[in-house]
């Protein structure tokens, strides 16, 4: 049971990266960006696909050389999702990713070089409808704001990300979105706020490097959460040192949280306790992994015992209340008299939520065939 965030997001200049809309009043995008080589084509299609099928929007893929620019161009003909491409200071390869269908460029106009260079690249995706990303990251920032600001800072980020705005404006090109990233959450906060109250096109949010599987998803919530419950945001991506997969997976975790867009099953489960009248944490662990193909948004609590189990099945598409050898079995709420024998928990669960959410999308099909 999915209950929308009643926070009101920043209206913000829509643009389209691909067939993706990214702001004015297009849900959160969810992205993730490949990790391996771009000249192993054969890697990087299955990883993108992969990406895809976890629910990734978009997919940012790494254009250092012009072998990787012919990589990208044989990659972009298997594959059906937008991509992005991530170019630092050659705009010649801009160029060339522009010619074999890239859907969006990430490179800052200010690092390409000459006025020649920068209208060069802005043109061209004008031309061809490409929109850019500027990206601004504090581990990066230009040598005469370190020595201005001395360090990173939320300022130092923003007179950054305006200098290549600047430049766009300067030459009529408004399909862009722009990102301030940090590692430091804080200070990641303080550089989209400034932001958002600089400028009204999209907003990319990310906490840049931060970490691992676990501490990088930690600080991913902390920050994003922040912000995207002030209404700042429009597409994100969550930076690992894991798996691209699990960056989407984190991602819309973040957005089911806030109730700003809903993906997949949203598990309840107790952290368990000696009240439990089964294992709470090896079924929760076995039913995420069997039913990760499951896209329909719904609720299933889990609980252990009666003690909370009857309370929030109540408010699930699915919920079990845990009770000795046959536990309690719900259902949009509603207590089934069959209970669920204890030692067969993890397959009549998995055939029940499959059936359920088969159910609801066929409810979904058939509100939107009658509202049309």
């Amino acid at each position: 049971m999915f209950t929308e965030n009643p926070i009101k997001r920043k209206k913000t200049k829509k643009i389209w990266v691909g067939d993706v809309a990214i702001g004015g009043d297009a849900p959160i995008a969810v992205q993730s960006m490949t990790n391996t080589l771009t000249t192993d084509v054969a890697a990087t299609v299955a990883q993108i696909k992969r990406i895809q099928d976890a629910g990734g929007d978009l997919v940012r893929v790494s254009v250092p050389t012009m072998e990787a620019a012919e990589a990208f161009k044989l990659i972009k003909q298997q594959t059906e999702i937008p991509l992005v491409a991530d170019i630092h200071f050659d705009y010649r390869i801009a160029l060339k990713v522009a010619e074999y269908g890239v859907d969006c460029l990430r490179i800052n106009p200010g690092n390409i070089g000459r006025e020649d260079r920068i209208r060069a690249v802005v043109d061209c995706a004008r031309d061809k409808n490409i929109p850019i990303r500027i990206g601004v990251n504090g581990g990066s920032l230009e040598k005469d704001l370190q020595e201005k600001y001395g360090e990173p800072t939320a300022q130092a980020l923003l007179e950054s990300a305006m200098r290549h705005v600047d430049i766009l404006d300067r030459l009529n090109f408004d399909q862009f979105k722009v990102s301030v990233k940090a590692s430091d959450v804080f200070l990641a906060v303080d550089a989209y706020r400034l932001l958002s109250s600089q400028i009204n096109n999209p907003l990319h949010l990310g906490i840049t490097e931060a970490g691992g599987a676990r501490t990088g998803a930690v600080k991913s919530a902390i920050g994003l959460g922040i912000l995207l419950n002030e209404g700042i945001g429009d597409t994100l991506r969550i930076s690992l040192a894991a798996d691209p997969v699990e960056e989407i997976k984190v991602g819309f975790d973040i957005l089911k949280s806030l109730r700003i867009r809903s993906r997949g099953i949203n598990f309840i489960a107790c952290p368990s306790c000696s009240r439990q009248e089964f294992d709470v944490i090896k079924t929760v662990n076995e039913l995420e992994q069997r039913l990760e193909d499951v896209t329909t948004p719904m609720s299933v609590s889990i609980i252990g015992c009666v003690v909370n189990g009857p309370g929030e099945a109540l408010a699930s598409d699915i919920g079990l209340a845990g009770a000795q050898n046959k536990s309690g079995f719900y259902i949009e709420g509603e207590r089934q008299k069959e209970r669920i024998d204890n030692d067969k928990l993890v397959e009549t669960l998995e055939r029940q939520i499959r059936a359920q959410a088969n159910k609801m999308d066929k409810n979904l099909r058939i509100k939107v065939t009658n509202a049309s």
